[in-house]
């Protein structure tokens, strides 16, 4: 029995410690943290449960993703595909905000950096690993098929070989450069001007994010217009609106978003980006209560994006985040 007993623990290290990047590809995939999450526990136990057929003719990783790959397709059988409230429609003017929630489904989500980004040595490696989860990224790969979908991140974010790829996916070489063909052109429509780097935040970036921590808690929409591209945007899932441009951003915070001010931001990361947990003032109490998640995108010297997820009860637990902020501690 303790033979067997080394045995699983082996078999559970071995498959455990593909766990993060696995999760990285169906977080791709999916668009959706919580589906990632699943997909990966569904795969790990598919390999727990046939992992003594498993004969080493293909590397544990490769049948890793074999596996991963198709629970993903499967997933996406439904028809389901992603969105961030600017892939739905275009700007609310301000006059004409209102708050309309859709359902979770609807939206693309965020997800915590070290649950998707392996740790690895190389730079330029790290770097293609954190471009591609950025939200914009995530929403233009919405856009294709799933299978095109496989072969664009095995390809270009993970560097399989066509041969590698099409063994997985049991086709031709032809037809995996060519899907990956139809992949490129179609992200390259569909993906926005990408943010800059932050990783890590050089000196600029990060005066820039203590600079918007002290206009944003002080509620200060003049330093806080400053630091905003003059077409910055914000959203705000659940809800489909979103603004464009520093006017109708500071507009809307001192109008309908008027209860934030007081608020409190404590630095996070989410999708290769820098991020905040926000926390309002406690309107039953002493003490700050969970608002969003900011999701922040810096572009040449200015936040060009500012995304806030307000179904905090899902995501702060997510991120490790407290439930409650005592007034002196913030």
């Amino acid at each position: 029995m303790g033979d067997l007993t080394a045995t699983a623990g082996d078999v559970d290290s071995r498959l455990e410690g593909h766990r993060v990047e696995l999760t990285g590809y169906c977080y791709r995939m999916l668009g959706s943290a919580f589906e990632a999450e699943d997909a990966v526990q569904d795969t790990l136990v598919r390999a727990w449960r046939n992992f003594d057929k498993f004969e080493g003719r293909s590397s544990l990783r490769s049948w890793l993703y074999r596996i991963a790959t198709n629970v993903c397709l499967d997933m996406l059988n439904a028809g389901n595909k992603r969105a961030r409230p600017v892939d739905l429609s275009g700007p609310t003017p301000l006059a004409q905000a209102a708050l309309n929630p859709l359902p979770e489904n609807t939206w693309l989500e965020p997800t915590p950096d070290g649950r998707v980004l392996p740790s690895v040595a190389d730079p330029a490696e790290a770097a293609v690993a954190r471009e591609s989860v950025r939200l914009a990224f995530v929403a233009a790969l919405q856009h294709l098929a799933p299978k095109q979908r496989a072969v664009l991140i095995l390809r270009e974010v993970l560097a399989w070989k066509a041969s590698e790829v099409a063994e997985l996916l049991d086709t031709s070489v032809a037809s995996v450069n060519s899907a990956l063909q139809r992949a490129r052109a179609t992200i390259g429509e569909h993906q926005d001007t990408a943010a800059d780097a932050a990783d890590p935040l050089d000196e600029e970036q990060a005066k820039l994010l203590e600079r918007y921590v002290a206009a944003f808690e002080g509620y200060d929409m003049k330093a806080l217009t400053a630091l905003l591209h003059e077409d910055a945007i914000m959203t705000m899932p659940p809800f489909d609106l979103w603004l464009q441009g520093h006017d109708d951003i500071a507009g809307f915070m001192t109008s309908i978003g008027a209860s934030c001010a007081g608020s409190r931001l404590i630095a996070t990361a989410a999708n290769g980006t820098p991020a905040f947990a926000h926390y309002k003032p406690n309107p039953d109490g002493p003490g700050f209560v969970p608002w969003a998640l900011q999701v922040i995108d810096i572009s040449d010297g200015a936040i060009t994006g500012m995304h806030c997820f307000l179904d905090t009860p899902r995501w702060f637990p997510l991120f490790g985040l407290p439930d409650h902020l005592e007034a002196d501690a913030a």
